[in-house]
């Protein structure tokens, strides 16, 4: 039976806006309380998506959690009407509001964890939402993101579906931004390589910005998706790289089938780690492991560029290709050495720039807003199909986007209670489109 792997991005909801709230993320420090262009961004995802399309590939669409989040703004003590909440926050707890407000969700590399049903022990794809517990405009994500992912994968027979690890530091768990699977095809057993920022049992971690995975929130994936023990890898990230803004181990380094594409300083004792992914890869075909130089690409430049937050995907005709962002060609280091990749001796055959500036000034490149599904026939068919992306659908979704999202978006217009009402309307029609029932607290209450 065919296997493919299916990218699911997140639509960028109607409050895309620039905070900051990201500490450890450069990008998204550096381009706090600017104005932003949620229908910009939310096209630039959309169009990302269709051109994977085109290529040929199975390509999913996430919806966007609802924001603002009153729920939580509730829960902290801001009570009355909607309209009344939202100014008590935006008076006395702006930074709060914020929070409330953010389009994380957009980032669908953190919403879960995967495991294609070839590599777990009962034969069914699992799924583990995220705690992203380090952050509180992401910890708030994981209970609506959880139903999402259980009406787009609803098939009990196919899926199994798993409750985010416990909000706790000793759990901390940023999803498949963590997570690389390397295999010699997709239909095949792979190797489940977790990379997590600091083990709790250790002093090994970094000294300036969070380490947001945990040793212990891989382990604890990795045994609720009935994983064998031999087919899975555990390996640090270098603290410090982690400290010049590698806050997710996908913004240095990056893997398909049998290609692993890494910087040489993305590891801690790096040479030890690459033995071990070497040893532990079972597949038929040989192994690609691509190591960056810091002469070629230093790690700054690969934080400015978001070289390693590219998508590396399998063409359908043969081959690979880098789906990388346009700011890569913005750094002269950057695209000379992705000239060179793709006429290197690899399966990388093609690198494709895509614009998404929206999302890169927040932090999140093209990698960032897929989440990797790798599906048999059975399985993709068992799936929503009103969630997997063909002219049709993207045709209605550029209609919707540009009828109900704003040009222009700063921190002080979250204190309008208009945008509330605009975003509730915009993705309760969102779900009809996607037809995943009632999936947000203001449909459900």
């Amino acid at each position: 039976m065919n296997f493919y792997e299916v990218n699911f991005d997140g639509l960028v909801g109607p409050s895309h806006n620039y905070a900051g709230l990201s500490y450890g993320n450069v990008a998204s420090k550096a381009n706090a309380k600017k104005f932003s262009n949620p229908k910009q961004a939310a096209l630039q995802g959309l169009d990302k998506m269709y051109a994977l399309a085109q290529l040929g590939l199975y390509q999913g669409v996430l919806a966007p959690n609802a924001r603002p989040d009153l729920k939580t703004l509730r829960a902290l003590g801001f009570g009355g009407s909607d309209c009344d909440v939202i100014a008590k926050a935006a008076k006395l707890e702006p930074q709060l509001l914020k929070a409330c407000y953010s389009a994380s969700s957009m980032w669908t590399a953190n919403a879960a964890t995967v495991s294609p049903s070839c590599d777990t022990q009962d034969s069914k794809v699992h799924f583990t939402p995220a705690n992203l517990n380090n952050k509180l405009h992401r910890a708030i994500e994981a209970e609506t993101t959880s139903r999402i992912l259980k009406q787009v994968f609803s098939d009990n027979d196919y899926f199994a579906h798993h409750e985010p690890l416990p909000q706790h530091p000793l759990f901390g768990d940023e999803g498949a931004a963590n997570h690389t699977r390397l295999a010699d095809s997709y239909n095949h057993s792979g190797l489940a390589l977790f990379v997590y920022g600091q083990d709790n049992q250790s002093d090994i971690r970094p000294s300036k910005f969070p380490a947001r995975q945990t040793r212990q929130a891989s382990e604890a994936v990795a045994r609720s998706h009935m994983l064998k023990t031999e087919n899975c890898l555990f390996i640090q990230q270098n603290p410090d790289v982690i400290d010049a803004g590698v806050f997710h181990n996908d913004v240095i380094a990056i893997g398909n089938e049998n290609v692993f594409l890494f910087h040489e300083q993305a590891f801690y004792d790096q040479q030890t780690s690459v033995k071990k992914i070497r040893e532990a890869y079972k597949g038929s075909r040989p192994l690609h492991l691509i190591e960056v130089s810091n002469t070629d690409v230093s790690v700054e430049q690969a934080v400015q560029s978001y070289i390693f937050n590219s998508q590396l995907v399998s063409l359908p005709n043969g081959g690979m290709a880098l789906i990388a962002p346009s700011e890569c060609q913005k750094i002269n280091e950057v695209e000379t050495y992705l000239s060179a990749l793709k006429q290197a001796s690899n399966p990388v055959n093609d690198v494709i720039y895509m614009d998404v500036k929206q999302s890169m000034q927040n932090g999140g490149g093209p990698a960032c807003l897929r989440l990797r599904v790798v599906l048999s026939e059975l399985e993709l068919k068992a799936t929503n199909q009103s969630c997997l992306l063909d002219e049709q659908l993207y045709s209605t979704l550029s209609i919707w986007i540009n009828k109900h999202y704003r040009d222009q978006l700063s921190e002080y217009d979250l204190a309008d209670p208009q945008l509330l009402e605009e975003n509730y309307a915009a993705l309760d029609e969102l779900t009809q489109i996607l037809k995943l029932g009632s999936v947000y607290d203001f449909q459900r209450e």
